[in-house]
Formats: C-alpha cells, structure tokens, sequence
C-alpha cells in the first residue's frame, strides 16, 4: 500500500511518526518539536526536551513506531488561520512551532496535520492517509546536537538521524554503506594510525603528529613536482595584513564575518583567509609583459577562517588549513587553452590518487558579489566555452560562484561511491580590476590580465581526510609515514644485522625502523598489520647467513626472500610513484 506514495512523502511522514513515538515514549515532559525535513537517504528531527536520548534509547523509539504504524492512526490535515494556529500551539507549548508559524508570508496558507488522538504538527505535507500506509524499511541511526535553526546563540536541540527507503533491500544495502563509512571515518584511522589530534586549546585546529606530518608534508612536496612540470612559481606571503587590503579586494564587505581580525600600532589588521589579494600586490609591484604571461603564482600559506563551531568536522572543516593555492595572471584571450591544461592538470593528479570519476560543475553569480553584469556575462561566458572546448560534461551550479568570479568545482568519487569536491578553477575579472592591475601587451600598450584562482588537492587538510577514507588508511608505499619496520627473530643475535640494513635503507632514502622490542615475532607481526605499515621485514638465522631479507606486504600472507641489492631496487622503483607516471615518462 505504501507504494501510492512518493518517496519523499513516505520520509517526511514517518519523520512525523518518530515525533510522535517520543512523545508518546515520555509522556510526562512536553516534548517541544523543531523540524523534521527529508534529506538524501532519510530524515532527521530536532527534538526539545528535558530527558536525554541516547543512541542506545533508539531501538525503543523505533519498536513504539512499528506499534503506532500497525495501531493505523489517522493522519488528518487541516488548515487554519494564523491567529488559530497560533492559539493551538500555545496551548501544546510547542515554542519552536509558534516561531515557525510568526515567520511565515502573510498570505501563506497554515496547515497542521494530526495523528491518532494526540499528535500533532505544522506541516505544508502531503502525508500519507494513516500510519498503515509506512513500511518498516527505516533505522533510526544516531542522535547528535543542533542548534535551533543553525544559530550557535539560540538552543541547542537534540537531533535523531533516520535512514528510510521503499524496500528492505535498499535500506540494507546503505546500512551495509554506513558501517563501510564507519570503519573509514578519518578521525577514526587518525587516531588509530596516529597521524592528527585536536584539543581544545585551539578548536578546529589539527596537531598534526609526527606521523601525520610526513604525509602532509609529502603531499605539499607531490604538488611541487607537479608544479615543476607546468611552470608554477611558488611565493610565501604575510599571514596579517592591513584591512584596506580587505577592503579594496571585497572581502571585507563579503567575507567580513569568516574573517580574524587584529590590531597592530593602533591599525585593524585581519590574518588573512586566502592568498588572492597578496598575489595581486606582488603582480602590481612589476612591471610584466605579455611575454611574462601566463604567470602562475603557487603559495602554501597557512590560511585561517572563523568556522563556526557547529560546522567544525575533522579535517573536512577547521579553521587553519592549507591550500595548494595558485592564481594565474593571463591575457584574456589565453583564457581557454589555460583552463584546458589545467583540466589535465587535474586529471593527472586525480587519477594518480586513485579517484576515477569525476563531475565537473560551473557555478555562475551569486547574489553576494562584487563588479557588474557585464564583467560576470563575459566570464561566464569565457568559461562555458572552455569547457564546451573540453572532453568533460559538466552541469550548472546556478548562484554558487564565489563573490568575484564563476568557477569550475571538480568533485571526485572515493572508494566507496561518495563525492566531494576538491579542485576549483574560478574565473576572475574583477580583482584586477579592483587592484588596477596592467601588463604591456604586444602593441607597447597597457591592458588589464585575467585572474584564474585554482586548487587541485584544495585544503590539503580537507584532501587528507578524504584521502584515507578513500583508501582505508593503507597507503601507498611512497606517502606510507613508515614505509619498512625490521624484526629482528632474536634481538641479542639478529638486532645488529637489522641496525645494518636499516642504515642502508635509510641512505636510500626509505622511512624505516627496527623493531628492538621484547614483545614475541607475533604480536610484533600483528601489530604492524595494525598499523598497515606496507613492509615487514623479518630477519633470522638464515638470512643473516645469506645476506638476505624476508619480506613480507601488508595484507599479504606470502614472505620472499631477497638480496640487499634486489631488495633496493624493488624499493626504488615504488618510490618513483612519487611522480605520476605520464609526466615522469615525458
């Protein structure tokens, strides 16, 4: 029967239906109602109550609404005047819903629909004709907190999360996709592979670890062979600048509210949330030609915004982070060739990492912005043709631009189906304007350069995170933090041969480390598995005599044995994919 109705109707009323099972479940407190809307795979609900639901009360809720579904209430709708809405959520005490219904247009329509004797909640619906009509293909999944209509200066309400489909199958096959996430959960692997921390002392700040910091560091160091082969010049610029720079790029009037500010001698200072406006003084401060053009300027300046701190997520969302930033300045009629080598930029690098499918979206003006329709209709319009120039479908992000330009957004897919945007390539016309930026152009005259902003990994913090739930903390060997950990069988006998060779793996360049502890070659087996460290290295009797190793690969249960010099070569070779192999082949 629950098949008549659409799927999103089938979510919203039976986010009705955990509303009304909690109610029902604490009938001596009044439980105020926040919303409850669908989203991608379910539903969730804002709850204010005095009691505290805990993850493990979830079961209970969900009995009592299989009770309520097979009880078959009503479900009624009835519309009312405002005046009459008003009064009937006074006398229930529902705050929030008063709220809601004092927010709406004049001369919108008020609806409420019942369930049963007692429920009851503002709703514009539909919904299904009685709680028969659901199916049982929902799990409630998790409680967490949110403040009341996004706002960190008004309540914080209790939230439970639901996932809810048309059939068991679908419903199972993306519970089995939650506990998949669940493993890979980058805050979870940062702690367990002790690679980042976060304290307190500085909110939405990674501590990066010794270990974590060899990853970072090498990715910074990828991103500079990368930008070796496409003629990128990296810069260091300030991290607190005066507010006049602020103010002549836009982002004080755009951006104000994301920003830190300081004072220094009396003077407002802001630390700086990107690296834009210190590139386009450093182009100002010469006089460039054509023939110095394209320029790209690449920085990996620290960055700070002021997240706020319900949005704050691992390394997905922080307020200090680093971006493998650049801005090209170019002649406006380079504008497409530009962009089509920065779309192999991307594909180089992406497919190196292991992501194999991409979407590619153009975000047009959004409201917020600065510089007039025609300088946007120009940009657009230069962008659309690129891509119209390139291999890639793309679709429309309408108002999502950035405030002084459209731009391209590339989303990625990871190992497990979902997408996140990393690179961004964003068309700018007006921050030369704004900054008056001239180069002399081939006729001996001045004439204004293009701006592209650009981000392949984007926050390298951001990129950390999707990158190890993309591979499940196993690293590849050349950005493994420990590449080899040597065992030695018996450490008073096999401890200096193990010492020797990690001597000469770490001459040759490999993260290594030999294993002098008193614990057994098994819980030391077990514990570099754990790790998911890419080699062990075991060394005994015989291969102290043969000069030799056993070596073994994380995940594998097969050990060869090799000479110091194949074992080398072996090593060098996978350390080559430092490089992507397209370019180290040119």
């Amino acid at each position: 029967m629950a098949a008549q109705f659409d799927l999103d109707t089938l979510r919203h009323s039976t986010a009705h239906l955990m509303a009304q099972a909690v109610q029902e479940l604490y009938p001596t407190e009044t439980v105020k109602l926040g919303i409850g809307p669908t989203i991608e795979h379910g539903f969730y609900y804002d709850i204010d109550m005095k009691s505290r639901i805990l993850d493990e009360d979830l079961k209970g809720i969900e009995k009592k609404m299989k009770e309520i579904i097979k009880r078959g209430d009503a479900v009624t709708r009835y519309e009312v005047s405002r005046e009459e809405a008003l009064r009937i959520f006074a006398e229930r005490g529902q705050d929030y819903k008063i709220e809601l219904i004092n927010d709406l247009p004049d001369d919108e329509a008020i609806s409420y629909y019942t369930q049963g004797d007692h429920f009851i909640d503002l709703c514009r619906g539909p919904h299904v004709e009685t709680t028969k009509n659901l199916n049982f293909n929902f799990k409630l999944l998790h409680t967490a907190g949110a403040y009341w209509r996004g706002d960190e200066k008004r309540p914080m309400l209790q939230r439970i999360y639901a996932a809810c489909f048309d059939s068991k199958e679908e419903l199972k096959a993306h519970l089995t996709f939650l506990q998949e996430a669940k493993k890979r959960d980058h805050r979870k692997l940062g702690k367990e592979l002790d690679l980042f921390l976060f304290d307190q002392a500085s909110p939405g700040s990674p501590f990066f670890e010794p270990k974590g910091t060899i990853v970072y560091n090498e990715l910074v160091s990828f991103m500079r062979r990368i930008y070796d082969q496409f003629d990128y010049k990296e810069v260091i610029t300030p991290q607190v600048l005066d507010v006049q720079l602020w103010k002549t790029s836009g982002h004080y009037d755009n951006y104000a509210e994301d920003m830190f500010f300081t004072k220094d001698d009396h003077r407002e200072m802001a630390i700086k949330p990107m690296n834009c406006p210190c590139h386009m003084l450093m182009f100002k401060h010469k006089q460039y030609s054509y023939r110095d053009l394209p320029l790209r300027f690449a920085d990996f300046g620290r960055l700070h915004r002021n997240e706020r701190s319900g949005a704050l997520a691992g390394l997905t969302r922080v307020r200090t982070f680093c971006q493998d930033d650049a801005h090209v300045f170019l002649d406006k009629n380079d504008i497409q060739k530009e962009i089509s080598n920065l779309l192999k930029m991307f594909n180089v690098c992406y497919d190196h990492f292991g992501f194999k499918n991409i979407k590619i979206g153009l975000s047009t003006r959004p409201e917020k912005k600065v510089g007039d329709d025609a300088i946007w209709d120009m940009a657009e319009t230069s962008l659309k043709a690129a891509l119209d120039a390139s291999d890639h479908e793309y679709h429309i992000n309408e108002g999502d631009g950035a405030f002084y330009g459209p731009k391209i957004d590339v989303q990625i897919s990871d190992a497990i189906g979902r997408y996140f945007q990393l690179g961004t390539i964003q068309l700018d016309f007006n921050l030369p304007e704004r900054f008056d930026l001239k180069f002399k152009n081939q006729e001996g005259g001045e004439e204004r350069p293009v701006v592209i902003h650009r981000a392949l990994l984007g926050s390298l913090e951001r990129f950390f995170a999707v990158y190890l739930e993309h591979i499940a903390g196993v690293f590849p060997f050349w950005l493994a933090p420990e590449q080899i950990v040597i065992v030695p069988v018996n450490d008073e006998i096999h401890g200096a041969h193990a010492d020797a060779l990690g001597l000469i793996l770490k001459k040759a360049g490999i993260r290594c480390r030999v294993d002098h502890s008193a614990e057994t070659l098994g819980k030391k087996t077990r514990t570099i598995q754990k790790a998911k460290i890419p080699f062990m290295i075991v060394l005994g009797d015989k291969e102290v005599e043969n000069n030799s190793a056993s070596i073994r690969a994380y995940g594998s249960q097969q050990t060869d044995e090799m000479g110091t010099e194949d074992l080398l070569k072996m090593l060098y070779e996978l350390n080559l994919d430092k490089m992507p192999k397209i370019l180290r082949e040119l």
